[in-house]
């Protein structure tokens, strides 16, 4: 089992889409910032988090989160949290 999960930036208009198996582990590698590509961006909140049954199939979700229709929408689900 892999978990797609979209973090968005508290400071920065900024939203990370990325895969992992353990979500709390890597939610906290973010914001220590020990990621290179997010580290710019610090602090992070998760927005969304989507199970998936095994590595293909997370691969797909994550593709399709990352597209521009996928980004709009987690712009949409980052704007109705605040």
């Amino acid at each position: 089992m892999v978990w797609v999960y979209d973090l968005s930036s508290l400071e920065y208009n900024y939203i990370y889409v990325g895969m992992t198996i353990n979500v709390d582990e890597r939610l906290n590698r973010h914001n220590r910032g020990r990621e290179r590509t997010t580290k710019p961006y610090l602090p992070f909140r998760l927005i969304y988090i989507e199970k998936c049954e095994n590595r293909l199939e997370g691969r797909k979700r994550e593709k399709y989160w990352k597209s521009g229709i996928g980004k709009e929408r987690l712009r949409k689900l980052r704007d109705e949290k605040k």
